[in-house]
């Protein structure tokens, strides 16, 4: 019953509609609800944990700090970087795409560049290698990424321009992927919570699920991680993604 007492609260919230549940059926759906009466049965009004001003201002504290700190130290092999993509195909150092953020705002995320320059235009030729389910795309030997593609796609490489993202306030360190206009518009209603943080470089589902090719475990672990966060989930997170990164297994 707590799965469709959660299920039910999601399509509440989407829809503008306050929820009120029996005790018994809200099982780990809230913390701290406000309880209540109607006629003499008793209610109780559910409600997501929304971060607070204070854990906003500390989460946005800790990831210019860290972003920061990051572009400075490795600005050497950023440089580096950008020389080798250029040497190794034609077209320029950085890719941009737009993605929705926070309440679906729309902002230009960055990469370092790991495939031919049309490869957006030669999507639709590899769909039937697909390896993901629902709105999902990943080909992991993608005939579209260059030589030095390869090697910045597999340790991550590509994804550090998005600190540059993070200092700018699009993204933080650590929340939900940034999604492709194109894919929300195939989400359901009681996915479009997933808009309710700003989107991260990684995420839980990074470090707990990342060769999943399920769908709604992508979600569900989005949606774990805005329910239940913390200043220390979002470290623990960013440990453990220094153990997957330098362990080879990105796409």
């Amino acid at each position: 019953m707590g799965r469709i007492a959660k299920k039910a609260l999601d399509l509440a919230e989407t829809s503008g509609i306050q929820l009120r549940l029996v005790p018994d059926l809200h099982q780990g759906v809230a913390w701290r609800n406000p309880n209540e009466c109607i006629d003499r049965f008793p209610a109780t009004l559910p409600q997501r944990r929304a971060l607070g001003g204070i854990s906003l201002l500390v989460k946005r504290g800790t990831d210019i700090l860290i972003s920061g700190l990051t572009l400075l130290l490795l600005l050497p092999l950023l440089l580096v970087i950008s020389i080798a993509i250029k040497l190794d195909s034609t077209g320029p150092v950085l890719y941009s795409s737009e993605r929705l953020g926070k309440k679906g705002q729309v902002f230009r995320c960055f990469k370092f560049r790991s495939m031919i320059c049309d490869a957006d235009k030669h999507r639709a030729e590899i769909m039937h290698l697909n390896e993901r389910d629902g709105v999902l795309f990943k080909v992991s030997n993608d005939p579209r990424t260059t030589k030095v593609g390869r090697i910045l796609r597999r340790y991550s490489i590509d994804e550090l321009p998005q600190f540059v993202n993070v200092l700018r306030g699009d993204m933080s360190i650590v929340g939900p992927r940034p999604a492709l206009a194109g894919e929300v518009r195939n989400y359901k209603a009681t996915h479009l919570r997933r808009f309710d943080v700003i989107p991260g470089i990684t995420g839980l589902w990074q470090v707990q699920a990342r060769q999943d090719p399920s769908f709604d475990s992508y979600i569900s672990l989005d949606l774990s991680y805005i329910d239940n966060w913390s200043i220390w989930l979002d470290l623990k997170i960013i440990m453990r993604t220094i153990s997957v990164v330098l362990s080879g297994t990105g796409s």
